[in-house]
């Protein structure tokens, strides 16, 4: 991954859960190989160099709800040292069935616990809006995040994602994948100022298991 900032999840929503009693492990990973060189808060964790990573656990309640949680978030950095970022909780809520549907929807919450070297603020979270539509092959979706350092309404920060991917068969496809962050809600910051990445990813879709492959530039 060549983007310029880091994070635990690289990864666009698509409304599909697991089925009511089902339990799955995702492990995200992603690394740096070019980026800051000076972290964005004081005390913060360099992105240059640094490996990002966690498990996500994965519980399906019923055929709308998936409850996850995502323990420990870690970070080898460019030095060498490894070190525990954090943890999250989230709940999803989508309509049921999605990956059958031709238009599907959901939302997903999540609350952050975090190191300050990871985010400047103990306590974060994401409210994520799932919006896509399948037309033959193609599939496009995107999430319009919202983040919070529960400091009000006026500091909720925008950074949205989509995704376009074609669909060669039911377990492979090939997928473009944007990311940004505008800033706050009510000002969005300066041209040079927002953040723009862009993935092109390949999925495969197995049972057991499953592998999604992405290289990124921003």
């Amino acid at each position: 991954m060549s983007a310029y900032a880091q994070t635990d999840e690289i990864q666009v929503y698509d409304a599909t859960i697991n089925e009511p009693g089902q339990f799955s492990v995702e492990l995200h990973n992603n690394f740096t190989p070019i980026g800051r060189t000076q972290p964005d808060f004081p005390g913060g964790t360099v992105p240059n160099h640094t490996l990002n990573g966690v498990p996500e656990w994965a519980y399906g309640v019923v055929d709308w709800l998936e409850l996850g949680m995502y323990l420990p978030l870690y970070s080898v950095t460019g030095t060498g040292h490894f070190q525990i970022d954090g943890a999250k909780l989230r709940a999803e809520f989508v309509v049921p069935h999605a990956q059958e549907r031709s238009f599907f929807y959901g939302i997903n919450f999540e609350l952050s616990f975090n190191a300050l070297y990871w985010e400047p603020t103990r306590n974060s979270g994401e409210i994520r809006p799932i919006i896509g539509v399948r037309i033959g092959p193609v599939d496009l979706i995107t999430n319009p995040i919202l983040d919070t350092a529960f400091r009000g309404l006026s500091a909720l920060n925008f950074a949205p994602a989509a995704r376009t991917a074609y669909n060669f068969s039911e377990t492979w496809a090939v997928a473009l994948e944007h990311y940004a962050d505008y800033g706050h809600l009510n000002h969005l910051a300066p041209l040079y100022r927002q953040q723009q990445f862009l993935f092109a990813v390949v999925d495969h879709k197995g049972d057991p298991l499953s592998l999604e492959f992405g290289i990124g530039h921003g």
